[in-house]
Order: C-alpha cells, then sequence, then structure tokens
C-alpha cells in the first residue's frame, strides 16, 4: 500500500464503482508512494448553475456550486465519491482532477433574471468549498456573489479557507441588508492534525483570524465543528468553542463525521499511516454513535448519533454554548430587498 504523499490527504486512488477497469499506477521505489499528482483543471460544460436539494437533513434547498472536487484534499470529506460519477476516483483524482464551472457567474445571472425565480437564501458550496485555494487565481467564487451582492440575493458562504476574507466588500453590501452568514468550519486547533487531515485549507489560526476579521467588518459568522472526530478530535470541543467565541463567532453547531461509500477506506488508511495508536478507539467511537456502523446513509440518519456518547455532545454543545454566548439565534437572511440582475438581453431594450 502506498505511503502519504505530502500536501495530499489520499495516498492513492480508489476504484471507481461505476467502471470495471482500474489503472494502477508504480510506486516509487525509493519513497514508497504513487507519483505525486499535479492539479488538473478540466471545464465542466454544464448549462444549470443552481443545484436543487431534496435531503430532508440537509438545512437548504438551493446550492451553487463552482467546483467539482476539491484541491483542500480533506480525507474524510463525504463529497468524495461525487468524483466516481464524473468516471474519476474518489482518491487521488478528486483532489487533483478539479471541474471548474467557468461560466458560473453568467449562468447565475441569467437564472436570477428570469421571472420564475423566486428569491430564498442560497448556499454557496453544498458540496466542495468555494474558497479552495484555485479560487485565488480563477476568482470564479468572486464573480458569482458580484451577482449577488449587485441583486441583493441572500447567500450563506461555508467555507474553511481564510481566503474567504477576500471578499469582505461585497459580503458587507449584503449585511446591510442582512443577506449574508459565512459559516467557517473549523475541526481542530492543532495544526499537526490539520496539515495530513485537510492538508491545503487554511490552518486553525487563520480560520480564527477570518472569523475575526469578518466579524469586526460587520459580517454573521457562524462555526461549525466539523468533522468531529471521535477519539482523536472530540477533546477539542470546549476549546474550539471558547477560541470562535473570543474571535467574534455569534453561533455554533457541531457535525460528527461520514465516511460513505470508500471514504471509509481512505480514512482508514489515513489513522494507519499517521496515528496508528488511535485507529482502533477512533473507528470504534464512530460504531459507537451509528449503531455499530461506520456509517449511515439513510436520509434523516446520515448526520444522527446515538447513544450514551452522542448525548454527551448534545448536553456539552448546549451548556458552552449558552456559557459562551455561542447560542444566538439565527436570523432568518432577508428576501425583500432583491432585485433582479440585468442580463445582455435586457440591456437591449
Amino acid at each position: 500500500m502506498a505511503k502519504p504523499l505530502r500536501g495530499r490527504g489520499s495516498a492513492y486512488n480508489l476504484i471507481i464503482r461505476f467502471v470495471d477497469t482500474h489503472l494502477q499506477y508504480d510506486l516509487d521505489e525509493a519513497t514508497g508512494t504513487l507519483p505525486k499528482p499535479k492539479t488538473e483543471l478540466l471545464k465542466d460544460h454544464t448549462s444549470g448553475i443552481i443545484s436543487r436539494n431534496n435531503s430532508p437533513d440537509i438545512g437548504f434547498d438551493v446550492s451553487v456550486n463552482p467546483y467539482r472536487g476539491c484541491e483542500h484534499g480533506c480525507v474524510y470529506c463525504y463529497a468524495r465519491p461525487t468524483h466516481e460519477f464524473l468516471g474519476m476516483s474518489a482518491g487521488l483524482d478528486f483532489e487533483s482532477k478539479i471541474v471548474v464551472k467557468y461560466d458560473a457567474p453568467d449562468l447565475l445571472r441569467k437564472e436570477l433574471a428570469k421571472k420564475s425565480w423566486k428569491p430564498q437564501t442560497l448556499v454557496m458550496s453544498g458540496v466542495t468549498d468555494p474558497y479552495q485555494p484555485i479560487e485565488k487565481k480563477l476568482r470564479i467564487t468572486r464573480g458569482c456573489v458580484e451577482v449577488l451582492a449587485e441583486c441583493f440575493h441572500p447567500l450563506v458562504i461555508i467555507t474553511k479557507n481564510y481566503l474567504v476574507t477576500r471578499d469582505i466588500d461585497l459580503f458587507t453590501k449584503l449585511a446591510e441588508k442582512n443577506a449574508v452568514r459565512i459559516v467557517i468550519s473549523v475541526t481542530s486547533l492543532d495544526a499537526s492534525i490539520t496539515e495530513t487531515m485537510e492538508p491545503r485549507t487554511s490552518r486553525p489560526n487563520k480560520r480564527l483570524q477570518a472569523i475575526r476579521e469578518l466579524t469586526e467588518a460587520g459580517i454573521p459568522v457562524h462555526v461549525n465543528i466539523a468533522p468531529v472526530i471521535p477519539g482523536l478530535t472530540d477533546d477539542e470541543i470546549v476549546p474550539i468553542m471558547e477560541a470562535v467565541a473570543g474571535a467574534g463567532a455569534s453561533s455554533v453547531s457541531l457535525a460528527n463525521l461520514r465516511l460513505p461509500f470508500g471514504v471509509k477506506d481512505l480514512f482508514i488508511k489515513w489513522l494507519e499511516d499517521h496515528h496508528p495508536n488511535r485507529k482502533e478507539k477512533v473507528l470504534n467511537r464512530i460504531k459507537s454513535l451509528k449503531n455499530g456502523k461506520l456509517n449511515r446513509a439513510e436520509f434523516g440518519e446520515r448526520f444522527r448519533v446515538d447513544g450514551p456518547y452522542g448525548e454527551q455532545f448534545r448536553q456539552l454543545m448546549k451548556i458552552q454554548a449558552r456559557r459562551l454566548g455561542l447560542n444566538r439565534e439565527q436570523v432568518p437572511l432577508a428576501v425583500k430587498h432583491f432585485t433582479r440582475p440585468v442580463t445582455d438581453q435586457l440591456s437591449l431594450f
């Protein structure tokens, strides 16, 4: 089995569920690793940009995903299996072959300009991070936010990258109309964990800095402690809550680890490579929360945690959120200020 690749969350490519053939690369004899892949950008030719959600346990109905695949390389990412629908692996392919929706801002403008569009909270991104490293150069997420800010359309951003602060000028405009909320994901305060578990994300101190800069600009920030790794990062829940409260976050939530399909194998390999002494403890605790399984895929059950350990999480969050002032109610984002954007066709009249 391949050794870890520095700067990548996965050490190898999983077999793709939907194809009969699998390309196997030879290991480098000197290092014991696969050839280190360079990030490859592939053009997405989709004609639509807004995705609609029908899952009862997801808290939003519509989203925009400028990128498919994510260079952050988080080994636990539940979105990894989506790459298999594109004929690519959920392993190294997911974090090195990024499908880019170059036309996303134009497509979004056209969608919002339709008389049939009813303004509602739009989430970026429901699948992969809209501020992953390539966004610094491509600026596709910023292009989409520019459209939304122009027409005061309500927006929620979910990210774990400090790059989100680049667009404070646009978020400020939306915040004046109560039309934006930023969700920062924090997994651990220990950089030695994040550098291998989520190698190309912003380090914990930069995420705290992002929270601070956003809130100082008057932009509401919610923090999602996600995912909690039972037996590895669960002892950091309270320290994380204290740190984000100090940075200015207004509210907090918690999400436990999900390991769908091949993500289970990637995560187990990561534990063997980086935390072998904790492997069995982590896996057993995950099972204790998931009714004896490493993952539950049923709608309504995917995010649920059971047993005494799960109840301990819930009580801990409730008590500490109240103590730290992180239980402020999230006011629904306003839709009343929305004005349809001008398209090239409309500007001719």
